[in-house]
């Protein structure tokens, strides 16, 4: 008797899984008392998000080295100024 194989699974579909998996923790934490700690927290969470939609889905992981530096500069920066309008109030 033969077992079924795995069916592979695509660079996307990984990514869509973990995408939804940091969706449900963000859901998850925007339920307890907001503070300083759990708005970065948040942050950092949306950062890993978006890193993960520039990589995969926009197709910058296999492209030159220029652009991914002037996406993850982007990110850094937004996030950075979203940081500090939240974090100084």
């Amino acid at each position: 008797m033969k077992l079924p194989q795995a069916i592979p699974l695509k660079p996307c579909t990984v990514s869509w899984f973990a995408l939804l998996g940091l969706t449900t923790i963000t859901y998850e934490l925007s339920a307890r008392a907001p503070g300083q700690a759990l708005m970065a927290l948040v942050l950092g969470v949306m950062l890993v998000k978006a890193h993960l939609i520039v990589s995969d889905f926009m197709g910058l992981r296999h492209t030159r080295l220029l652009w991914r530096i002037v996406m993850a500069a982007y990110l850094a920066v937004v996030g950075g100024i979203i940081a500090f309008t939240c974090l100084t109030a």
